[in-house]
């Protein structure tokens, strides 16, 4: 067997997680959990790529931040609404298998038939993960003179639990009375753009609500993240991280 022969089995041999992770620059981190590492991908904006347990698993793909078609097919997608920023059909496409859940709301199921469906206050559990569906609205910034940007009851934040740890995805929202009664968050992922979410003094409300171990501030366009980082300073057992998430 020739030397070149054996180098061109143990390039079909390596994995998709391999090639992307040497060939794009996007930033990770990994935290250790019950049931193995969970390693967390962040394309930018809203889009993220999470492996835990064997499993890939994407929040909001949109093609304008990442080419997935270079990237591992998903176990499961969430969408949190179907603004064109987060629900992205080509990305879902793209990502899916025969075996892969669409998480998303009603009315993303309008254009995307065959998801899974979930409203605020559901839970489901996919094998040893779970998921529960959170209200994501607006009260103060509005559209029109009445009609907020996310209107109550149609778009989701998600938390995930993945073994020992709780992650909360926020989606598009402000710093809603509901997040009070999110408990025992290890990671939270919290939108601070204008005039569509949150302002970093809402972000800082609401991570004193929520009280997470390690804060992304996600979705947060041109507002500048170190105003977050100023805000919470000083505020024990709260870690904000900055990652490129415009």
């Amino acid at each position: 067997m020739t030397r070149g022969f054996i180098l061109i089995i143990l390039f079909a041999l390596i994995s998709p997680v391999m090639i992307y992770a040497q060939n794009q620059n996007y930033e990770q981190d990994v935290f250790s959990t019950s049931k193995g590492p969970l390693k967390i991908t962040f394309f930018g904006h809203a889009s993220l790529m999470l492996e835990w347990a064997g499993r890939v698993i994407y929040i909001d793909p949109v093609t304008q931040f990442a080419d997935y078609s270079q990237l591992p097919k998903a176990d499961l997608i969430l969408i949190t609404h179907d603004h064109y920023d987060h629900f992205d059909l080509k990305a879902i496409n793209l990502l899916s298998r025969e075996k892969t859940t669409v998480v998303l709301t009603q009315k993303c199921a309008a254009r995307f038939p065959g998801g899974r469906i979930m409203a605020n206050g559901e839970t489901i559990k996919i094998d040893d993960l779970v998921i529960e569906a959170v209200p994501a609205y607006n009260i103060v910034h509005m559209r029109s003179q009445g009609v907020p940007y996310h209107p109550k009851g149609e778009g989701n934040g998600y938390v995930l639990t993945l073994g020992d740890k709780r992650i909360y995805i926020a989606g598009d929202t402000e710093n809603i009375p509901e997040m009070k009664n999110l408990k025992n968050i290890d990671i939270a992922f919290l939108p601070m753009n204008l005039p569509y979410t949150m302002t970093p003094e809402m972000v800082a409300d609401a991570a004193r609500a929520i009280r997470p171990r390690i804060l992304y501030p996600y979705h947060y366009g041109e507002t500048d993240p170190s105003q977050l980082v100023n805000l919470l300073k000083g505020e024990q057992g709260i870690e904000v991280r900055i990652r490129k998430m415009k």
